[in-house]
């Protein structure tokens, strides 16, 4: 079972109504990533041998962004979903990514999972795998028990306790909406069964959409077990779909990654006013102090301590330099410089080794004193 071919989809066609932007969902931020690559590198962890995007509202543009930032090792092929018939019709659409020459995958396995779930761990998606693969189940699906579970699908159980239906919330009877096991809308299907089981969906709901989730009824009716898996953590079944839920992702997501920093020698004084990008590099010893913002490509060389009420975007910073109340962009600061307080450096600075700028610094690339 171990060696089955693991393939996966990705549902990242939305428009995303409720972010009240003309951005596509997927390609909103959080820790300066879009929301659909925090998925991709998720999935990068797995090994997948393919990956098909599902793209819809303005789908160049997020074709053109994933081509560019996704992980490189990740062999993507993107489908257009024409019309929003939902997760369902997206699912069938994404199928179409599979060649007919993809030989023995009909033997393989689908993880299928949205673009607006940052939070999923690669670790929980890859023992989402191993579960599925050890019950021989048609579909195993990733469930979270949360104290507030309005909004969320509920997960019905058959009385044998494998999962009969998912029934959405706006579809759910008053007992049904009880219920505290939700959906995260990620699954593992066996390739074979999912075609045949998308074809048997109906749009006879309150939105008028072909629900990926009726898939589970479907098999369950036809006498397909159908498994599930409880996420220890239930963050990682936080969807995005408005700016408040992104705004808790990432600090969800910022808590993640400064927790990891620390872990590998970086001080953080206050880690609640520190904000890290998940693109950015430290080394080990280097100290960040309240109110420092790290974003894009930065790099930070060993010893180094920046701080406080430093806002720094794509730069390189040296060993052992120190960087106070300083604001620098797509700069380089040489080992054991020191810079600031109250120091910006445009676009192109080059400070050399042990540099010192002194405050109200303003550094221009191609300056003397630089």
């Amino acid at each position: 079972m171990a060696n089955r071919p693991l393939a996966a989809i990705v549902l990242a066609a939305g428009e995303g109504t409720r972010m009240r932007s003309p951005v596509p969902k997927p390609l909103h931020r959080i820790c300066g990533r879009p929301l659909v690559l925090h998925v991709l590198d998720a999935l990068a962890e797995l090994h997948v041998e393919r990956v098909v995007i599902v793209v819809g509202y303005r789908s160049a543009e997020v074709t053109k962004t994933l081509q560019a930032e996704a992980p490189a090792e990740l062999r993507m092929e993107f489908v257009e979903q024409v019309r929003p018939l939902g997760t369902g019709d997206a699912a069938a659409v994404a199928l179409t990514g599979f060649p007919e020459s993809y030989e023995g995958f009909e033997d393989g396995d689908l993880v299928v999972l949205p673009g607006d779930a940052p939070l999923v761990r690669p670790a929980t998606l890859a023992a989402l795998v191993r579960a599925h693969r050890s019950s021989e189940a048609a579909a195993t699906l990733l469930t979270a028990v949360v104290d507030d579970p309005r909004g969320y699908g509920r997960v019905v159980r058959a009385k044998s306790g494998n999962v009969a239906r998912i029934v959405e919330e706006a579809d759910a009877s008053a007992e049904e909406r009880e219920i505290d096991e939700i959906a995260t809308s990620i699954y593992c299907f066996r390739h074979s069964v999912l075609a045949p089981t998308l074809r048997r969906l109906s749009p006879d709901n309150a939105q008028g959409e072909y629900y990926l989730t009726d898939a589970v009824a479907v098999l369950h009716a036809a006498g397909y077990p159908v498994a599930s898996m409880v996420a220890a953590d239930p963050m990682e079944a936080a969807g995005v779909n408005d700016r408040a839920q992104l705004a808790a992702a990432e600090a969800e997501l910022r808590g993640r990654i400064n927790e990891r920093w620390m872990r590998r020698g970086v001080t953080m004084t206050d880690p609640e006013q520190t904000y890290v990008d998940a693109s950015v590099e430290l080394a080990t010893d280097v100290t960040l102090h309240p109110g420092v913002v790290l974003e894009g490509s930065t790099r930070v060389g060993r010893g180094a301590v920046i701080g406080p009420a430093c806002h720094i975007v794509d730069c390189q910073i040296g060993e052992g330099a120190r960087v106070e109340q300083t604001v620098a962009h797509q700069s380089a600061i040489g080992e054991e410089a020191l810079v600031g307080p109250f120091a910006v450096l445009e676009p192109g600075v080059r400070l050399a080794p042990r540099a010192s700028t002194g405050p109200f610094f303003v550094g221009r690339a191609g300056a003397d004193d630089c």
